[in-house]
């Protein structure tokens, strides 16, 4: 064989030309889905197809990033030519200056894992393309960080927080004793999560469906949730003990006299004793959020306890109850969201929420309830609804000032499994809608939150317009990925794609869809001449007797005069135009 063969064997061409025919070969009775964006964006980062342009100006520029799309294209190779082309190419955007929005604070908690590695993609390709993120403060959740910190950041987190009030929280870890030997921790560090609901007031944990247009999942209209954020057996205090008498002691802070709440004799040498308590002064806010929510989603409400046998838990029922009846009973009324309930608020013991769910399939209905039990009830919505990646979480709070705190993050954990495959070399498929949704209500709610401390600054109420354009067209772009077939594998099966092939994918639909929004040139400004009739001159203008005049040949009353009329009308003012002799 010639030297000129070896020489094309051992190349990178002939590497790349091996793996389009393998796969092509390989995924032909799939209509070809997708080649590694790896290799795509390393192939032909220097034959960009496409370029994004028109991003809304913005006083903040700062330096043009890359980013990358995809143009649809045949997958061929052609040797001869020294050309190669194919089905997704990569789009290099870099050598174009692009404005990018400032994005409004917003606190960022990193995890770890699979979600981590993915949201930092997510981020790079979707978010960083088009604002700029210096104004988001950055706190690392992981294991490790929280063990070198001593906790510390975690309690910098929570003050950020406050302060800020807009939060986006990737899922995190909560050591186990094995973990905490094999990453060599101090020790097995608590959730974060009841820090955080305690230095934010927490009220409510949030936890709706997610639907995609066109595609059935589990109910086909959407499911809400609300979940007392506090309180219940994840505040309990515990211990292990023999046989003896418990004496659960209240202690006014008034001063008034002390007495027992409960007494009770320990007769097995082995006993574990529980202590919590439910505070309810945040359950009208609760009430408030939840029936707000219900109406503007057009859902019927149900409350969700186990009163008959925990006697204790009336006092939640009652509070919601009245709530209802004082302040939106009328309203839900009038929308006709109470037919399915009787016409009026409807309890449901936890036992029968849980059969609901199975059979309410059709959706349409929201739900209130406890602490733990809308943790386990909200895991089942989860399960009839596809998976947890198909569920929202957000926590909602309160700052001293009153101004909603809220932090939002997906309803799965790290994806362990998946990042060990992937640190293993193999091909991932996660799909990060609950994380995407979590971003998108961060931001949104940080853009809020800026508009309202500064509603008449001009650049803040562009910024606000620009995220709100945003946050709807990256949905659109990223459900409309999942319509058209190119999702991942836990939507389309093995021919799914990858983890990095769904976000390169979403990447160039997003920046394909901004850029058709972006006019070449700013529309113009009016001026008052430009006005079918000044102001100055109509205020010179008796506007009553010009309405009463119009409304005496407005025959029809459809806010018109036809031609007759018209006719009429010039007459008897004596000025219709005559003909010249």
């Amino acid at each position: 064989l010639s030297s000129s063969f070896w020489h094309f064997f051992f190349s990178p061409r002939c590497h790349l030309f091996c793996t389009i025919y393998r796969h092509c070969r390989s995924t032909m009775a799939s209509s070809l889905r997708i080649l590694s964006s790896r290799s795509i964006l390393r192939a032909t980062s220097a034959t960009a197809s496409r370029q994004w342009s028109g991003a809304v100006p913005s006083s903040s520029a700062s330096s043009a990033p890359i980013s990358f799309g995809m143009q649809y294209v045949a997958c061929s190779t052609s040797l001869a030519n020294n050309s190669t082309s194919f089905r997704f190419k990569s789009t290099d955007t870099s050598k174009e200056s692009k404005a990018k929005i400032l994005a409004p604070p917003m606190v960022y908690i990193s995890g770890e894992e699979m979600t981590h590695y993915a949201t930092k993609l997510l981020i790079e390709q979707w978010i960083e393309p088009h604002f700029d993120t210096s104004q988001w403060e950055s706190y690392d959740l992981s294991c490790k960080s929280r063990d070198d910190t001593d906790d510390q950041v975690l309690a910098d987190a929570v003050d950020a927080g406050k302060r800020i009030g807009a939060i986006f929280k990737e899922p995190t870890i909560t050591p186990s004793a094995i973990q905490v030997q094999e990453m060599g921790l101090k020790k097995a560090w608590g959730s974060p999560n009841g820090a955080m609901r305690r230095g934010w007031n927490g009220i409510t944990i949030s936890r709706d469906t997610i639907h995609i247009d066109g595609i059935e999942l589990g109910y086909k209209n959407q499911v809400l949730f609300e979940r007392h954020a506090v309180g219940g057996e994840y505040g309990a205090g515990w211990n292990e003990v023999g046989q003896g008498t418990l004496l659960t002691t209240y202690i006014p802070k008034d001063g008034g006299a002390p007495f027992v709440v409960d007494k009770r004799d320990l007769t097995d040498s082995h006993n574990v004793c529980v202590v919590y308590h439910n505070p309810y002064d945040n359950v009208r806010e609760l009430a408030h959020l939840f029936f707000n929510r219900c109406l503007e989603h057009k859902v019927t409400p149900y409350i969700v306890t186990k009163k008959t046998v925990f006697k204790w838990q009336e006092g939640f029922w009652a509070t919601m109850k009245k709530v209802f009846d004082e302040t939106y009973k009328e309203d839900f009324l009038k929308a006709g969201l109470l037919d399915r309930s009787g016409g009026d608020l409807q309890h449901l013991i936890s036992d029968a929420a849980t059969m609901q769910l199975i059979r309410w399939t059709d959706g349409g209905f929201g739900m209130a309830a406890h602490n733990y039990d809308g943790d386990m009830l909200t895991d089942q919505i989860a399960q009839v609804h596809r998976s947890p990646g198909f569920i929202t979480s957000n926590l909602v709070g309160k700052s001293d000032d009153g101004t909603l705190i809220k932090e939002f993050e997906a309803s799965h954990g790290t994806v362990t499994d998946l990042w060990n495959d992937h640190l293993a070399g193999k091909e991932t498929s996660l799909n990060p809608l609950g994380l995407v949704e979590a971003l998108l209500g961060a931001m949104t709610h940080a853009a809020q939150l800026e508009l309202n401390a500064k509603p008449k600054d001009k650049e803040v109420k562009n910024m606000h317009a620009f995220v709100n354009n945003y946050t709807t067209t990256l949905r659109t772009a990223l459900h409309n990925t999942f319509r058209y077939g190119q999702g991942t594998r836990d939507m389309c099966g093995p021919t799914g794609f990858t983890t990095e092939d769904f976000i390169a994918k979403v990447a160039w639909r997003l920046n394909r869809y901004l850029a058709q929004q972006t006019e070449e040139q700013a529309p113009p400004e009016l001026k008052e001449e430009d006005l079918e009739l000044p102001a100055s001159k109509l205020k010179e203008l008796d506007q009553k007797a010009l309405m009463n005049l119009f409304e005496k040949y407005d025959k029809s009353g459809e806010g018109k005069i036809d031609f007759k009329n018209f006719s009429k009308m010039l007459l008897k003012m004596g000025v219709a135009p005559k003909k010249q002799s």
